[in-house]
């Protein structure tokens, strides 16, 4: 009998180590619910398409280097394939920074400055912790997820909400499979 329990016990708690993390929403993501909500705009964003090298914990996008944790595989699944980088996450501050109409002054007092977008260049961050946010999405075709990033210019942890979409995905297709062949439809940040 001790054995029978023991067996339970130890298939029971290695499940979720062999499983792929997914995320139940919490109150930090009442933001994300409500963005995805009422703020969602479909885009395509290109892949990566410079020269791109894996070494140990980093990859380096070009010049530019993203660092992640090793046990990590949807945040080094994405990276692995090109579709986040920091060129890419650089362009979308900049984008959102000239799309939002909150402070006219802070844009006026930026153009006037020489090399403006300088400051929005995204290299050197930590991304960790990602997770899929199954309730985000009903799709097959569409999953979304949520990517912590420590950037050492900023004090504070961002969340990326990133948007993958493969047009060729099937019901319980593996993570691997679904990011090979899918691109990245929305970005959304935040800081935690």
């Amino acid at each position: 009998m001790k054995l029978l329990y023991t067996v339970s016990l130890t298939l029971l708690l290695s499940a979720s180590v062999f499983a792929q993390k997914t995320e139940k929403p919490g109150p930090k993501d009442k933001a994300a619910i409500e963005h995805f909500k009422n703020d969602y705009k479909k885009k395509n964003y290109k892949k990566f398409s410079g020269d791109l090298v894996m070494k140990d914990n980093q990859v380096q996008f070009d010049n530019k280097v993203i660092f992640y944790d090793k046990s990590d595989k949807i945040t080094k699944a994405i990276l692995q394939e090109g579709l986040v980088y920091p060129q890419l996450l650089t362009d979308f501050q900049v984008d959102k920074f000239e799309n939002e109409d909150s402070d006219r002054t802070q844009k006026r007092f930026a153009r006037l400055q020489k090399n403006w977008k300088d400051s929005f260049d995204v290299n050197n961050i930590r991304f960790f912790n990602a997770s899929e946010l199954v309730f985000l999405s009903n799709d097959e075709k569409v999953k979304r997820f949520k990517i912590l990033c420590k950037d050492p210019k900023f004090p504070n942890t961002m969340v990326y909400y990133i948007e993958l979409t493969n047009k060729n995905a099937v019901k319980d297709m593996p993570l691997q499979d679904f990011v090979k062949d899918s691109k990245v439809t929305h970005i959304f940040q935040k800081t935690e």
